[in-house]
């Protein structure tokens, strides 16, 4: 059976990682939330004892477990990460792998500010560097990650919801959908599966009257709807995502990332996202919209 495919009699274990600063302990404190049992920085020579150890508990508690894993581990064993885990996580165990990152910049920032210390930083490896290492040492995991999240645009609250969202309950037969609204002159997303470009669309930023305002206020909505083509592209995108989406999921594909933008990620991207958003929750999909751009 597919790593991303659930089954409700079975134990779950989600294997948190990623590189530092880029939110895993957020992740793990939210995962407790909901109920799972959170082990942090577990060396990696103890995961096979472990997950023996929670097959054969009978504890309700255990049912849900998460364990946070950095590069702290020798790169032996993080390369021998995912042949463990095809091997341990069988019948019994339903295995996830969340990774967490962030551009270089933003985890420089995010130490600067909390005055926190890397933990691969030396004598011999500055802030800058030691980040890089970190990447290459994790290389092994990311490999194997069903959930890539970048968090450079993703406050706490943010990704608190995202880990609820997509962690939170079994979802056996539907995809998991994120549509991400952006600006392409902030740059596109990184952690996507799809990038549409909806320039092409009338653009209500050219009226004045409707300038300050953003896709989800109703005079935007209605500038938009007098146009033949969006309706047209609205349509075009629902056809194939409903084509195609049952085959990711046939597939094992528990989640789908889908970043939609314009200039400045405010009006038409806004609009075709709720658009869509509202398509897939008819269809009884699972849906999180982000506007990125949006205050």
């Amino acid at each position: 059976m597919p790593r991303g495919v659930l089954a409700m009699s079975k134990r779950r274990l989600v294997i948190v990682s990623g590189l530092s600063g880029s939110g895993k302990s957020v992740a793990l404190h939210t995962l407790e939330d909901l109920g799972y049992y959170c082990i942090d920085n577990l060396p990696l020579f103890l995961l096979k004892e472990l997950i023996e150890g929670l097959e054969g508990a009978a504890e309700s508690s255990f049912a849900n477990t998460a364990v946070g894993i950095d590069a702290r581990n020798e790169p032996q064993r993080l390369g021998a990460l995912p042949e463990l885990v095809g091997k341990l996580c069988n019948r019994s165990f339903e295995c996830r792998v969340l990774y967490l990152e962030a551009q270089t910049e933003t985890l420089i920032k995010r130490f600067s500010e909390t005055r926190r210390k890397h933990p691969l930083t030396d004598s011999d490896h500055p802030l800058a560097e030691a980040i890089e290492l970190e990447r290459k040492l994790l290389e092994p995991i990311l490999a194997e990650a069903d959930l890539r999240v970048d968090t450079t645009h993703t406050n706490v609250h943010q990704l608190r919801d995202l880990v609820r969202e997509r962690l939170g309950e079994d979802t056996p037969h539907k995809v998991s959908i994120l549509l991400q609204t952006f600006g392409f002159k902030h740059a596109i997303p990184n952690d996507v599966d799809f990038v549409l470009d909806v320039r092409c669309l009338p653009n209500p930023h050219w009226q004045p009257e409707l300038r300050s305002l953003t896709g989800l206020d109703a005079p935007v909505a209605r500038f938009l709807e007098d146009s033949p083509e969006v309706g047209e592209m609205h349509g075009d995108l629902t056809r194939f995502f409903d084509r195609w989406i049952p085959r990711f999921e046939a597939d094992g594909r528990s989640y789908l990332t889908i970043a939609i933008g314009c200039t400045g990620g405010q009006h038409r991207s806004v609009y075709m996202a709720e658009q869509l958003r509202r398509h897939f929750e008819t269809g009884g999909r699972k849906v999180m919209v982000r506007h990125r751009e949006l205050p």
